[in-house]
């Protein structure tokens, strides 16, 4: 009686030894991070809705750039591949967490001679022969292997964690395309205006060296001024030249971002015009945590130690006992002579439980290497948060200190042309030397150059802000939604 209940015990050991657990690293750690933004936040501060920033700027052609830039993105393409490579991993990973079922059909025909007594002939012997045998089999054989430890549930879980994290790495892709184009779009734009600022300046200094050359000929100024002058609209004009050929340069760097063809970005760029205002500055979280937990980088990284940690369990249970369970069911038909016969089989077993004896510290060497892999996997988040905190901090920096100057940079450049103005004006009635006059274009073209690099530094500063917010990614499940309905999802 005691021997008949030991397959119950064999079949009940699996479920007995399933809720073992062997210990592994912690999935989530902590990282400092400070209580609150040292620089002063615009608005007072809370949680804005920041998704397709881009498009508050109202420029249908920047939607446009950075459609195409994603589009043509081969660091998005390669994220999105990423995706698709966890996904079958995962699966692959969850898959060995079930039985596996294999079937085979197999057929033969064939016979074999075999000797007896009777016949013909005169020695009373001979060969009988065998009538052609037709075997067809078909089965099914399953085999699973019991997850004692809760290594094979920890795959499935770094598989998971790894998923998720590329899916956030491909929104991070998306953010980090679209700021990298809208501040060469906005680059360009600026280069634009400076450009304007460089032909007003070129044509202004050609129209005093002209207007100086006719007076030395007809001996009312001296040939020093006229050379004087003359030099000074060869410089604008080289300082104008150089200018176009950055501008050149910027829009070459819109045609490889988008992969639109040169000639019809050259004319999309002319059409648009070339001043838009910026939006005001959506508001900030006042708690770096809750700023954070937008950025899909920050994200990713967390999942990264996740990952990591099932990897350290996995390997940990690679050390300790394995049990498996096969069986198989089939059928056997033998056909000859008209005589056909058909068996059933089936099978429970074997159990086997494997143990791990000696393997010269492999094993082991790797659980050491999972661990090394999960610290590393925490230095980084730690370090990526560090990172995120500075390039919100920094952005905010530049926020505040560009808005601080621009209107300085404004009456500077109102000033300045006023004061050029009246010299101009002397200068014409004779009441002000050349140089004078050069000296307050050269003070106003200054102004000028440097009121277009302000309003860029700004419209880079506002850019990285808003990338360094995570663009409108939303962690899943949080309570944080978006608006807009043209906000991306991840390809499936």
């Amino acid at each position: 009686m005691r021997n008949s209940r030991l397959p119950a015990l064999w079949l009940a050991l699996p479920l007995l030894l399933s809720a073992c657990a062997l210990p592994r690293p912690p999935e989530q750690v902590t990282a400092p991070t400070p209580a609150q933004w040292h620089t002063p936040l615009p608005h007072g501060g809370s949680l804005p809705v920041l998704a397709d920033w881009w498009r508050q700027l109202d420029d249908p052609l920047l939607v446009e750039l950075i459609d195409a830039a994603q589009a043509a993105s081969p660091s998005v393409a390669s994220a999105a591949a990423r995706i698709a490579e966890a996904r079958a991993t995962r699966v692959s990973a969850g898959a060995a967490l079930a039985p596996n079922l294999t079937g085979n059909v197999s057929a033969s025909r064939g016979n074999s001679p075999t000797s007896g007594f009777g016949g013909t002939g005169s020695s009373g012997s001979g060969l009988t022969a065998i009538p052609p045998v037709t075997t067809i089999q078909a089965g099914l054989q399953s085999s699973w292997e019991i997850d004692l430890f809760g290594g094979l549930r920890a795959s499935r879980d770094a598989s998971q964690a790894r998923l998720a994290g590329a899916d956030a790495k491909w929104h991070e892709a998306r953010v980090s395309i679209a700021a990298e184009t809208a501040t060469a779009y906005l680059g360009e734009r600026a280069c634009r205006r400076q450009l304007a600022v460089a032909t007003s300046d070129t044509q202004s200094r050609a129209e005093t060296a002209r207007l100086n050359d006719l007076s030395m000929r007809a001996g009312f100024t001296a040939p020093a001024d006229a050379a004087l002058a003359r030099a000074g609209a060869s410089d604008a004009s080289a300082r104008l030249t150089q200018q176009r050929a950055q501008c050149a340069v910027q829009q070459q760097a819109l045609v490889a971002l988008s992969g639109i063809d040169a000639g019809t970005l050259q004319a999309k760029l002319d059409a648009a015009p070339v001043d838009r205002p910026l939006p005001a500055v959506q508001a900030v979280a006042s708690v770096p945590a809750e700023a954070l937990a937008q950025r899909p980088d920050v994200y990713s990284a967390e999942l990264g130690v996740a990952a990591a940690s099932a990897d350290a369990g996995a390997a940990l249970a690679q050390r300790f006992p394995r049990l498996t369970l096969q069986g198989s069911i089939g059928r056997l038909q033998i056909r000859t002579s008209g005589i056909r016969e058909t068996m059933d089989s089936w099978t429970i077993g074997p159990v086997a439980l494997s143990v791990p004896i000696f393997d010269g510290g492999t094993l082991a060497a790797n659980v050491d290497a999972a661990r090394a892999r999960y610290d590393e996997a925490v230095a980084l988040y730690r370090a990526n948060v560090r990172q995120a905190v500075r390039e919100v901090e920094e952005a905010l920096i530049n926020l505040q200190s560009t808005d601080a100057r621009a209107g300085d940079a404004d009456a500077a450049v109102q000033n300045y042309q006023a004061s050029f103005d009246a010299t101009s004006a002397r200068y014409q009635s004779g009441l002000a030397s050349l140089f004078e006059l050069e000296d307050s274009r050269r003070t106003l073209f200054a102004a000028q150059t440097a009121r277009v690099s302000l309003q860029r530094e700004r419209a880079e500063a506002w850019v990285a802000l808003y990338r360094s917010m995570g663009g409108g990614w939303t962690r899943p499940g949080s309570a944080t939604t978006t608006t807009t309905s043209t906000t991306a999802t991840s390809p499936s």
